[in-house]
């Protein structure tokens, strides 16, 4: 009887101690599968972070140049027409982060190779191919469908706009001078773009001064992949074999003294005296002097040419300046200081 006993509370223990296993293993599954619930809940913000950080929200400075026009129309006050400068804005952003997308998905190798470049979301594999195309697609579709609705004009410059960046990113970034040159048609495009939101006619001072700026950025830019990535910019940038510190440094000696010849000029054209009824935005060529100077100190000193969007948003003098020529602009152009 007493051996029955043992027996029952060993069967008894053993019982139970299964039964708390199997509790355990039971509660550890449901935790793995809170987690797995969890994670899956979240995969959509990642992916969704992934594609902004694509966009390249720090380049969107870049498309501050289709305000231009608003500015220099004497339109700041006309909310309607501000409200269509704000969204050709936005427009551009999309359009411009569809095409960052796709240069994503096109480099994806190049950039694997890259310091840098190796984190983006789709050379890292944080975004897959088909993740990025798909966003590529709605940001462009969406951006021509609001173009197009607000004029068949703006979404023609919009399609340029687009063509020029597909190609940039296909074939003419391989050919020297031409690759520089593409970058600065987009900035022209975007200006065109910004008088065509907003129905005015663009000065072609205008469009030129923002050529030239646009093309020293470039020129720069290339500079400074040059001098950071030495022998092995070759083969992250093929077109780099085409260029020499010495002949880059020649044409941005020249785009520089272009873009400031070209401002000067603007200000005291007969154009502008006439649009603007006084002489003294020649006043603000100090601005552009010293904007100028500054950029080339911190390619040549620093070699932070590579990344203008980081300069434009981080150098303080560089920042200051800026900040002084567009009060300087706004108080004679609005209040005939």
């Amino acid at each position: 009887m007493i051996r029955d006993l043992g027996e029952t509370g060993y069967r008894t223990a053993l019982d139970t101690g299964e039964t708390r296993e199997h509790e355990a293993n039971g509660t550890d599954t449901a935790a793995r599968a809170a987690v797995a619930g969890g994670g899956s809940a979240r995969r959509p913000v990642r992916i969704a972070a992934a594609i902004l950080e694509s966009m390249r929200p720090k380049q969107w400075t870049k498309n501050l140049v289709v305000l231009a026009p608003l500015v220099f129309s004497l339109k700041l006050a006309d909310s309607s027409a501000g409200l269509r400068a704000a969204l050709c804005l936005a427009l551009f952003c999309c359009i411009s982060g569809a095409v960052y997308l796709l240069n994503d998905v096109i480099d994806r190798e190049r950039d694997r190779l890259h310091p840098q470049k190796r984190h983006r979301p789709v050379a890292s594999g944080r975004l897959s191919v088909a993740a990025a195309l798909g966003a590529s697609f709605v940001l462009l579709a969406g951006s021509m469908a609001a173009g197009g609705a607000h004029s068949a004009e703006l979404a023609v410059v919009l399609v340029a706009y687009y063509a020029i960046n597909v190609g940039y990113s296909t074939v003419l970034k391989q050919i020297v001078i031409v690759d520089t040159l593409s970058i600065a048609l987009g900035f022209v495009l975007r200006a065109i773009a910004g008088a065509v939101a907003i129905a005015v006619v663009i000065s072609p001072w205008l469009l030129l001064c923002t050529f030239l700026l646009a093309l020293f950025l470039a020129l720069c830019k290339r500079r400074s992949e040059l001098i950071a990535l030495g022998d092995a910019g070759h083969s992250r940038r093929p077109v780099l074999r085409e260029y020499t510190p010495e002949l880059l440094d020649q044409m941005v000696s020249i785009s520089s003294a272009s873009t400031l010849l070209a401002y000067c000029l603007y200000t005291i054209s007969d154009n502008a005296v006439e649009k603007f009824g006084t002489t003294s935005l020649f006043y603000t060529v100090p601005f552009v002097l010293f904007g100028i100077f500054r950029y080339l100190y911190l390619v040549h000193q620093h070699n932070r040419g590579d990344t203008p969007e980081q300069v434009l948003l981080e150098d303080l003098p560089l920042i200051s300046g800026i900040v002084g020529w567009s009060v300087a602009v706004l108080a004679i152009l609005y209040f005939k200081l």
